[in-house]
């Protein structure tokens, strides 16, 4: 049985609590021994996350100890996959860059704030994670990021909707998910997610259901033990 940890707390204004209910019912429906923590703290034992399969964080604008840090990077890159949404992943940490290399992002703004009517378009890549996922329309905040060069890019969204002093730069596509790799480990994030009745959303239940999947899968596969999952046909959203 794979084993994942959902470490959930931070700005309470994402819901946490709410989503990472979310986050823990999916994985057990898939089979995972499941730990959900409110402390940071839960990343002090270095040893305990080298053991796991999946980290899955849901904390937003928190300050995380720098050892902290240093063994969730390390975990990843043994193998251990991390996947998570929003501000629960990508503004998790304002001020450690260890943690934003690894996640391949970071929110610097979301013009509109919440509220803003946006499509989101998937992509044509090498992955078929959100294979037979329609391009769909949210409603919610539309999340601009700094990105890594290195991330493939698996959906975007087109700024601006919302006018504002980035408008001068004219059209350009945001990455809305990603993956990226980090040593062995597998890195999953959507930006989707302000508050759980959005990740509620089946195109968004979907994306996370089959990141948490590929994300877990990176020992296996790191290993040769196991092929990669071919999500073609499976769970359609529509």
């Amino acid at each position: 049985m794979k084993r994942a940890l959902i470490v959930q707390g931070g700005w309470q204004g994402h819901e946490p609590k709410e989503v990472s209910e979310i986050f823990e019912r999916i994985l057990v429906e898939e089979g995972f021994e499941v730990e959900v923590s409110d402390t940071l703290e839960s990343f002090a034992d270095a040893d305990k996350l080298l053991g796991l399969d999946l980290i899955v964080p849901s904390w937003t604008m928190g300050e995380i100890d720098k050892q902290w840090a240093k063994n969730v990077t390390a975990a990843v890159q043994s193998g251990v996959g991390i996947a998570g949404l929003h501000g629960g992943m990508c503004d998790s940490f304002r001020n450690n860059v260890d943690w934003q290399f690894m996640t391949g992002g970071q929110w610097v703004a979301h013009p509109g704030n919440d509220g803003v009517e946006y499509v989101v378009n998937i992509k044509q890549s090498s992955s078929t994670i959100l294979a037979g996922i329609k391009d769909f329309t949210v409603k919610s905040e539309q999340y601009y990021l700094h990105i890594d060069p290195a991330v493939e890019v698996l959906a975007t969204t087109r700024f601006p909707i919302v006018e504002g002093p980035h408008s001068t730069n004219g059209a350009v596509d945001m990455p809305v998910v990603w993956t990226k790799r980090w040593g062995a480990g597998r890195v999953y994030y959507c930006s989707l997610g302000h508050k759980a009745n959005i990740v509620e959303m089946p195109e968004v239940t979907l994306m996370m259901r089959r990141g948490f999947l590929w994300a877990a899968e990176g020992k296996t596969v790191a290993s040769g033990t196991a092929k990669d999952i071919n999500y073609s046909g499976m769970g359609d959203s529509n």
